[in-house]
């Protein structure tokens, strides 16, 4: 079945004339207006624009079918207003995405207190951004940049990537292998632990190894487990060894039911961003959820310093 806002886009193209218009009308990105206007071409099976510099100009078809869809889009619009209005105010809502984790350990808390709706998107951060620039998403909490001219993105806070393990870890062992500063024997050793991992994502375990002994892990993890939360939640058992964000664990660390391990001889840090279109009617809802990670991000600021000196002397 046809996707009605290939129709409306379809619309705001034939009334604005140019897709960068059709954007702005309906606060989507362009590359968005292209998508939606070239699956409806494929859908019916004739071309309906011809484009002539920066102007769309309808075919003698897309005429044919802008005055067979123009009035029914009209009313169908008009019933849409109409019932927002009558059920849900002018509430509006808002899509959002990030990865499981980040939602968990920050926004989840809040979700109830939101004075307007919220659809939290969960996948992998190039999807998320090409959700954002389509107009799928309305802001996305990612630590990577995307290239498209229409997103802004805001760096808000910064995540390091750490070694962490159970409570009962023999870090004096570690200790003693970390003071030879022997890249081998530091690896061997670590090697030998059991390991958790993911069953998505191994990234952060690859750079951490990368960075430190300059190639990947050459083995596997023992247990994979669903999600970076659930590896904290094993830990606490007391044995194993993983790599995940610090500000995933630092209460945990600080109660004593999860140690760090090692930040590494060289520290991997990244940037947080949030990323939004530049055209947006839903600013002020944007704002008020970035407020709250910098709110929870301030709160949860972790330094490793101390502990990792603890582990060193």
């Amino acid at each position: 079945m046809v996707n009605l806002e290939w129709y409306r886009t379809f619309k705001a193209i034939y009334k604005t004339g140019t897709l960068t218009g059709a954007a702005e009308a309906l606060f989507i990105s362009q590359p968005g207006v292209s998508l939606h206007l070239s699956s409806l071409e494929a859908y019916v099976g004739y071309k309906l624009f011809d484009r002539t510099g920066r102007k769309m100009h309808p075919t003698e078809r897309g005429k044919v079918l802008f005055n067979a869809v123009s009035e029914p889009l009209t009313k169908l619009e008009d019933v849409e207003k109409n019932f927002q209005k009558s059920t849900e105010k002018t509430t509006p809502t808002i899509s959002v995405g990030m990865c499981f984790e980040t939602f968990q350990t920050t926004l989840e808390q809040y979700v109830s207190t939101l004075p307007f709706n919220l659809i939290i998107s969960f996948g992998e951060y190039p999807e998320m951004l090409d959700q954002l620039d389509k107009g799928i998403l309305d802001l996305i909490i990612t630590p990577k940049k995307g290239v498209s001219p229409n997103i802004l993105h805001e760096a808000f806070s910064s995540e390091q990537i750490i070694l962490v393990g159970g409570k009962d870890v023999d870090t004096e062992a570690f200790k003693k292998v970390l003071k030879t500063k022997d890249k081998e024997q530091i690896e061997n050793w670590l090697k030998q632990e059991k390991w958790y991992g993911t069953t998505g994502d191994m990234e952060h375990l690859f750079q951490f190894w990368t960075l430190n002994f300059g190639h990947k892990p050459d083995f596997r993890a023992n247990y994979i487990v669903p999600n970076l939360n659930s590896i904290i939640r094993c830990l606490k058992g007391g044995t194993g060894l993983a790599v995940v964000p610090d500000f995933l664990c630092k209460k945990e660390i600080d109660n004593g039911e999860v140690k760090l391990i090692w930040e590494g001889e060289k520290k991997l840090e990244n940037t947080l961003y949030f990323g939004c279109r530049k055209n947006t009617s839903y600013q002020l809802e944007i704002e008020h959820i970035k407020g709250l990670f910098r709110q929870v991000m301030s709160k949860d600021i972790f330094t490793a310093d101390s502990q990792i000196s603890m582990i060193l002397e």
